[in-house]
């Protein structure tokens, strides 16, 4: 396996994993180790602000896998991102007990106060983190894998696949909005006070949250390099250039298409997992198909099928909207990320990532052949 993960990387995967790495560690000792007054001082609420960022990059890498390297325009992915966090906020609010509002030792508030009697029995092992783990990354899995067999072995796909995807997320929300289905309602999980005996609003709590959500990115980044660089991944290219005469040269579609779609699932759900306690709330609104939509933005901004140009659009449109939704310019974000997205269509089609690596490309090539041939050649003039 070892072996397989280095043999995935090149010189830019390495480089981006080192960067990573770098901000993984530097933000907390920047927030923790320096005082308020210091220049370089990274106040907490940008800690939870970038890890926020970071869960968003790794939903995108997830939608980047199936989008940019297998051709499934997925516009439902949002619905894994929020099961993933639902999963999440239920073992948090078994972890406040009687802090709560109601100090019920079993029933979380919300269920106090529409008079439930019982703890319904999908909230049953939610109280340890072993299994909530496993239920974020086994719901959203499960979802995926009994979804795609249907849609997948009825050979559904382009436009219609996205529109089935868009509706099972739309479904989802509605569902979930009901307060008789057990989550809350509108209001959804919140209050959360404790996760693995930590205070979440800790300034420790959200500087570590901050890196395990940097070793998630780089995870999946390793994850994603290497399927796409195995003989799976090449199949899963050809499927997305050319999926009837894939079929014709005898490879199961469906049985590639379905693996690789369940795994970019649980990859979301695990994003939604370390988005919960960092923003410290989760709801219905998650699965707003808008949500999928701007995350599938993202990757087109970055570089569809580059995987680093996936994380690099997700926190470049997400920056973009903290600071256009703060001032006069908030009323017309969406109209400015429907501009962005027809713009990067018409005059940047590969995405930033995508169309650097174009323009560098002739370069590379020489730079290659001359250090096959044992020559050096000259860099050019900047």
């Amino acid at each position: 396996m070892t072996h397989i993960l280095i043999r995935s990387l090149d010189r830019g995967a390495t480089i981006f994993l080192i960067v990573v790495a770098a901000i993984a560690i530097a933000v907390p000792v920047l927030n923790l180790a320096l005082p308020d007054s210091a220049a370089l001082h990274v106040p907490t609420y940008l800690v939870s602000l970038f890890g926020k960022y970071a869960c968003y990059a790794l939903l995108a890498l997830s939608i980047d896998l199936v989008w940019g390297f297998c051709g499934i325009l997925s516009l439902g992915h949002g619905a894994f991102f929020a099961l993933g966090g639902y999963a999440m906020g239920m073992y948090l609010m078994r972890q406040i007990g009687t802090r709560g509002v109601y100090a019920d030792p079993l029933l979380p508030d919300f269920m106090v106060f529409l008079n439930w009697k019982h703890l319904p029995v999908y909230w049953y092992g939610f109280q340890h983190f072993p299994y909530a783990a496993l239920m974020v990354v086994l719901v959203p899995g499960v979802l995926a894998f009994v979804f795609g067999w249907f849609a997948f072995r009825s050979r559904v796909s382009g436009v219609y696949l996205s529109i089935i995807t868009q509706a099972l997320t739309f479904a989802l929300m509605l569902g979930f909005f009901r307060n008789n289905f057990g989550f809350g309602g509108n209001n959804g999980l919140t209050d959360f006070k404790d996760i693995l005996g930590f205070n979440v609003e800790a300034k420790t709590t959200r500087a570590a949250l901050f890196s395990v959500s940097c070793v998630a990115i780089m995870l999946g980044f390793l994850l994603c390099r290497a399927v796409i660089t195995s003989k799976f991944g090449k199949v899963l290219i050809a499927i997305r250039d050319a999926e009837a005469r894939t079929r014709f040269l005898g490879y199961r579609v469906e049985s590639y298409k379905l693996l690789v779609f369940t795994l970019s699932a649980c990859m979301a759900g695990i994003a939604g997992a370390l988005y919960v306690p960092q923003v410290g709330i989760i709801n219905p609104s998650e699965f707003a198909p808008a949500n999928s939509i701007e995350a599938v933005i993202w990757v087109a901004v970055g570089g569809r099928g580059t995987l680093t140009g996936a994380v690099l659009g997700a926190v470049l449109v997400n920056y973009a909207k903290t600071f256009f939704t703060t001032g006069a310019l908030a009323p017309y974000w969406l109209f400015m990320l429907g501009g962005l997205f027809i713009a990067v269509t018409l005059l940047l089609p590969r995405g930033v990532v995508g169309t650097l690596r174009h323009w560098t490309a002739p370069w590379r090539d020489r730079a290659s052949a001359a250090a096959e041939d044992g020559v050096t050649e000259p860099l050019p003039a900047e």
